[in-house]
């Protein structure tokens, strides 16, 4: 379609609209219309003044998906439009690391240049093939006006929303005609999954935070009186120019597909990193599950130089590229100083990580003490260190961000932890910020964590940005009967089967797979540990959401060069999937390990039965995954 179709303009005595480049068609006196379609004309946006407000609504293949809604930065301030510009951008952009190795950023953007009484501001507008995103630019004002970056989703009353809900079973299902009649409203947190009766589904959440630090994280509420949701972030304007974050909606048929939806990332800040060579993805052992675990040969793991040694080994042995030293390694910290626990000798760890060729994560917990964080991470570079990972920080969005930029500054990855910023697109302004616990990470509750809600989260949290989800026990018969220190709180109540272990490390994606059991247990399921084991992580060329259904199951596809790695996760009920292997290339026979549940396996009474078996698969044949109550199911495919 050609572009000067794309914009739509009306001229009243209220506004002069100048429009660059497009042609005028005249609609009725009373509107006021601005027109935005995305490139492929699926996704359309139109932009009416309404009492001095702008209103939006957004379609998708001509359904009304948000109906006529409010905008706005200034509370009860008149808008007047000025002029309009528009602009259209087809590039390929190369990610240091993510889900894919290159991303098409594609849109056609709509410029509004406005005045709003005692401030001048622009509002951009860019529409996506499968969603869109807009947000402010506040270019002059006077100081002490409060802005408010305020949002309306008038949603249709059949709508179904869910959310996160920190480490608690995300929320949902909420049916939107139902909200008014609740005594008390539930707290909604980004991102929103939207669920609509004729079976498509919509994500609301934010990117590019890292611009606008002073707006905080995205806040929602529903709005009773007017029954929709809305997003509302206040500030004190003190004259000087101005960005808000964007705000963002994806339209999907699958909800599956939201979580692989690049637009969050396409609108963030690019890489302020000059020289990323030194950022590197990949998987990581992790002791804090591990204390108190007893090994055949009678050798009890717990803060100790043995205890270390034995996972440094293990990681060299199976390429693991970290090796993740948690809470506990210190026992108090003062400014400029770390009490360094008995038993534990870090310099040592530290020169044995490096002579096996495994890098060094260290754990630091604000809770302990202030060591000073413009010291911190020197210091943590200045012990070998390779990243951090950083807990209690709170929902502070400048202090997070100052956190990663200094990170970065002493080359360290950081995984932030305990209900973190959820700093959408921050992996590609920041990729050191490889990770974040914006979820339930196993074993701290076990009143949250079962099939179900794994799931949730795969399809919920995860598209926020990649998650610490600490995925992969395979000693599920002790961890259940509390063999651990750090296990379930209730004992027998966790419920997983070990091949859904293994697939959930692949289904959750983050640029640091954390492995939370010991290396006994690993090595004797060693046949299933080679599905983690041969896997990359965070390092994909193509990843796909095959199938999914919320409480259901899901089951998603991953590429690295020519090898596709395929997990898959069904609920308390068990079922069968029938996984279609179309992504693979004509004419060439694949050689496939499945790795998955017996008969016999249950994701309670019997979790840790599995078999691995081998063949030989082409494309368009069809895979029955088979899976237990709690289970799951793998395979490994690769050119013969």
């Amino acid at each position: 379609m050609n572009v000067s179709n794309l914009i739509k303009s009306k001229i009243t005595a209220f506004s002069f609209l100048l429009i660059i480049g497009f042609n005028i068609n005249i609609f009725a006196k009373e509107d006021i219309l601005q027109q935005i379609e995305s490139p492929d004309a699926s996704v359309n946006l139109t932009l009416k003044e309404v009492d001095g407000n702008l209103v939006y609504k957004l379609y998708k293949q001509e359904k009304l998906i948000v109906d006529a809604s409010v905008i706005s930065i200034l509370p009860n301030v008149p808008v007047k439009i000025i002029n309009t510009e528009t602009k259209s951008l087809n590039e390929t952009w190369k990610p240091v690391w993510g889900q894919f190795s290159e991303i098409r950023n594609e849109y056609n953007e709509l410029i509004l240049n406005i005045t709003l009484d005692k401030a001048t501001a622009k509002l951009i507008i860019r529409v996506f093939n499968d969603g869109i995103g807009f947000r402010y630019v506040i270019e002059g004002s006077e100081a002490g006006i409060e802005a408010d970056f305020f949002t309306e989703y008038n949603l249709k009353s059949t709508d179904v929303l869910y959310c996160p809900a920190g480490e608690n079973d995300p929320l949902g299902p909420l049916s939107l005609q139902d909200f008014s009649t609740y005594s008390k409203l539930p707290k909604l947190m980004t991102p929103l999954v939207i669920e609509r009766l004729e079976g498509s589904h919509l994500s609301i959440l934010e990117s590019d935070l890292y611009s606008a630090p002073e707006f905080g994280a995205i806040k929602f509420k529903f709005d009773p009186f007017k029954k929709r949701v809305v997003s509302s972030n206040k500030i004190k304007l003190e004259g000087r120019k101005l960005t808000t974050p964007w705000r963002v909606i994806l339209v999907e048929e699958k909800v599956g597909d939201l979580v692989t939806n690049t637009i969050p990332l396409n609108l963030a800040t690019p890489s302020e990193i000059e020289d990323t060579s030194w950022i590197k993805p990949g998987k990581t052992l992790w002791d804090w599950r591990v204390h108190d675990y007893v090994t055949a040969d009678g050798f009890t793991y717990g803060i100790n130089n043995e205890s270390y040694f034995r996972f440094i080994n293990f990681a060299a042995e199976k390429n693991i590229k970290y090796f993740l030293i948690d809470a506990n390694w210190y026992t108090k910290v003062t400014k400029g100083h770390f009490d360094v626990a008995d038993g534990l000798d870090l310099e040592k760890v530290s020169k044995y990580a490096e002579n096996k060729g495994v890098k060094l994560i260290l754990y630091y917990d604000r809770h302990k003490g202030d060591y000073g964080d413009n010291e911190l991470f020197q210091y943590f570079n200045s012990l070998g260190m390779s990243g951090i990972k950083y807990g209690f920080m709170g929902n502070n969005v400048s202090f997070s961000k100052d956190a990663i930029m200094k990170s970065a500054e002493n080359q360290l990855l950081v995984d932030f932890h305990d209900s973190p910023v959820p700093f959408t697109g921050i992996e590609r302004t920041f990729p050191n910020a490889v990770t974040r616990e914006y979820c339930h990470a196993q074993q701290d509750s076990r009143k949250a964590f079962t099939p179900e809600t794994f799931i949730k989260m795969a399809l919920i949290n995860a598209i926020q940005g990649p998650l610490d989800m600490n995925n992969g026990n395979f000693d599920l018969v002790g961890i259940n009967k509390g063999d651990r220190l750090k296990g379930p709180k209730k004992e027998n109540t966790y419920f997983s089967t070990v091949a859904s272990e293994a697939a959930r490390t692949l289904v959750i994606f983050s640029g640091l797979v954390c492995l939370p059991d010991a290396p006994e247990a690993y090595n004797k399921k060693a046949d299933l540990f080679e599905f983690i084991e041969k896997m990359p992580a965070g390092e994909w060329d193509d990843s796909k959401v095959l199938y999914s259904k919320m409480d259901s199951y899901i089951s998603t596809a991953r590429r690295h060069g020519e090898e596709w790695f395929v997990g898959s996760v069904y609920n308390k009920q068990g079922g069968t999937l029938d996984i279609e292997l179309d992504f693979l290339k004509d004419g060439v026979n694949y050689n496939i390990t499945y790795y998955e549940d017996t008969s016999e396996t249950h994701g309670m009474n019997n979790p840790e039965a599995y078999q691995v078996k081998s063949g030989i698969v082409k494309k368009g044949d069809v895979i029955k995954a088979k899976m237990a109550p709690g289970g799951g199911h793998c395979m490994w495919i690769r050119p013969q």
